[in-house]
């Protein structure tokens, strides 16, 4: 989803709304905006205000714990190439292919979603192929140990392979984003049913239209917010390839 276009139609959408409410103010019977009619549209208003409030608190919650977890599964994915290379290192020569392929592989993932012309965006995590990886996988377990050490080290970088392929394959899924189509429109028409209210409720004035307007940007920028957390790997708030760079320098030394 395009984080910046779906702001933009909620600024619209909710100021819209509000001048749209400002407008029929003054095309209603007067009885319909006092007395007992007033405090009813206020009651809605105020039902409606708690209910987006609490979609939009648990909306934010949820999308910065999700770009949260992403970060931290980058930063072990990134501990675990290093520890398969370090691993590798005891292996000499031998093993000097599969360390070429593991930096290969790293070059591949930074190349695709962090673009040194930032023009390119990604649509999933930081993952090359999976034949690559998994060529990787069957290069390592057929290496010759020559010493126990040698021996304890496959076992073992077999193990993190086998985290790294998890954590890529989840990383893959978490980066497409949990916010489904239905609960924005319909976290919108609320705003939007919001905003008339509040015009229908206010006079018509410089000072009301600046608030109107605040207000109407204040909700899309939470909106915004939600929409770029839940796709950590474009956009504005894009996660830092720094970890997995900083590996890089590190691969094959």
């Amino acid at each position: 989803m395009n984080s910046t276009m779906i702001s933009l139609l909620a600024v619209g959408c909710t100021f819209g709304a509000s001048l749209l409410g400002l407008f029929f103010r003054h095309q209603l019977p007067s009885h319909h905006l006092e007395g007992d009619s007033k405090d009813l549209v206020k009651l809605v208003m105020g039902l409606i205000a708690t209910i987006t409030a609490l979609v939009l608190g648990l909306l934010i919650s949820s999308s910065h714990s999700a770009y949260d977890t992403q970060r931290a599964e980058l930063q072990q994915l990134s501990i675990h190439l290093y520890q398969v290379d370090r691993i590798l290192a005891h292996f000499g020569p031998d093993a000097k292919a599969e360390r070429d392929a593991l930096r290969h592989m790293v070059t591949a993932d930074i190349a695709r979603v962090w673009p040194p012309d930032g023009e390119t965006e990604t649509t999933g995590a930081p993952l090359s192929d999976q034949e690559v990886f998994e060529g990787l996988v069957e290069s390592v377990a057929s290496l010759a140990p020559k010493s126990e050490l040698q021996r304890l080290g496959q076992d073992r970088a077999l193990q993190l392979l086998g985290s790294i392929g998890e954590l890529r394959r989840v990383m893959v899924e978490q980066s497409q984003g949990s916010i489904s189509r239905p609960i924005l429109i319909v976290l919108l028409w609320w705003l939007s049913f919001l905003f008339f209210g509040f015009g229908l409720c206010a006079r018509y004035n410089v000072t009301v239209i600046a608030a109107l307007f605040m207000g109407s940007l204040s909700v899309a920028a939470a909106i915004f917010l939600i929409l770029e957390m839940n796709q950590p790997y474009r956009g504005w708030m894009q996660i830092s390839g720094a970890p997995l760079q900083q590996v890089l320098s590190q691969l094959g030394r």
